[in-house]
């Protein structure tokens, strides 16, 4: 399985917006609708070279300090459909 290790900027958001969230019972962040802003984009073909690559990005002095976040997200392998992986029907 292929991962995409991403580094973001984390938004601000004020503190009547986290109370606001808390009291209505919905999400602050939704990264579908509005996702953070990248920085980095990495691919890794293996969870552990994912990670790997995902710890060296976060050494990152922007990182450490809070500014930035490290997301490590699983890609979806291609659905085979009607032909097998050999390129035969099955």
């Amino acid at each position: 399985m292929r991962f995409l290790i991403v580094r973001t900027d984390i938004r601000a958001v004020a503190d009547g917006d986290i109370a606001a969230a808390w009291a209505g019972g919905h999400r602050l962040r939704d990264e579908t609708t509005s996702p953070e802003p990248r920085r980095q984009i990495v691919h890794a073909e293996d969870r552990d070279a994912a990670l790997l690559l995902a710890r060296a990005l976060s050494t990152v002095g922007a990182v450490r300090a809070g500014r930035q976040r490290v997301k490590v997200l699983p890609l979806t392998e291609p659905a085979l459909g009607r032909w097998g992986p050999s390129g035969r029907t099955t």
